[in-house]
């Protein structure tokens, strides 16, 4: 709860002086309907830097919304994605590690669906299409790695608490994009080996990335809940928006 209202508060102070806009919007890929929540400042004027936003394997939630609005809040255009589509919500822990897994085991579908997203996205009002950045959490951090891994052109991809596997590292040289890790060391669900290997399918392939590790021993550090960790949560965030600084100038 105190993590809640902490994360609460901070969307509270960054909000207050924004006249920040949100809605749903419908989209549709390989027939699938979809629904993702945009989130940008109305007091601002013209066109600005966009930022995609991946699930975690529970869907589209509060905190994905949180996260718009606080994109939103710092000038960007913010759009929460939609993987799964609005008839395969999961209800579950079993229905999220279905919906998990159906695009983990499918790379290319997984990629597809994120790709989706993020061209909805540039069709939005007051979006600067040459400045166009993803970030994801847990399954959505390992979603904006395998959009990079893609040769999507965007400029910049940021994971938090992501998985880092992939079934052909050699994809790594198609990434045409700078990339932003930001990770608990002991994550449970990042074994250090599957980091190690990442490190190495970025380096062979000359991959423009930072790594940024927590000496941490819990997941999802940026969500509230028994894992949540404050001080990593705001470190990553800060590091994020250093990136974001460099990265759309």
């Amino acid at each position: 709860m105190k993590a809640l209202l902490a994360l609460s508060a901070l969307l509270c102070l960054s909000t207050c002086f924004a006249e920040v806009v949100t809605k749903k919007v419908s989209y549709v890929s390989d027939g699938v309907k979809l629904e993702g929540f945009l989130a940008y400042d109305n007091s601002l004027k013209g066109n600005r830097p966009a930022v995609a936003i991946v699930h975690d394997w529970d869907g589209i939630t509060d905190y994905e919304q949180s996260r718009a609005k606080q994109l939103a809040a710092m000038g960007y255009v913010a759009f929460a994605i939609d993987v799964y589509g609005i008839d395969s919500r999961p209800k579950t822990m079993e229905d999220n590690r279905t919906q998990a897994t159906k695009y983990r085991s499918d790379v290319p579908l997984f990629r597809k669906r994120v790709i989706a997203g993020v061209d909805e996205l540039k069709k939005q009002a007051f979006v600067d299409v040459k400045k166009i950045a993803a970030i994801g959490y847990c399954f959505g951090g390992g979603a904006v790695l395998e959009l990079a891994r893609s040769g999507y052109e965007l400029q910049g991809v940021v994971s938090f608490h992501g998985s880092y596997s992939t079934p052909n590292t050699a994809d790594a040289a198609n990434i045409k994009t700078k990339i932003l890790i930001c990770h608990a060391i002991d994550d449970p669900a990042a074994p250090f080996d599957t980091v190690v290997k990442f490190m190495e399918e970025m380096r062979v392939a000359k991959v423009d990335y930072q790594f940024l590790s927590f000496n941490e021993n819990v997941h999802p550090f940026t969500v509230p809940g028994p894992s949540y960790r404050p001080l990593a949560d705001k470190r990553s965030w800060a590091a994020m928006k250093s990136f974001f600084s460099e990265i759309f100038g």
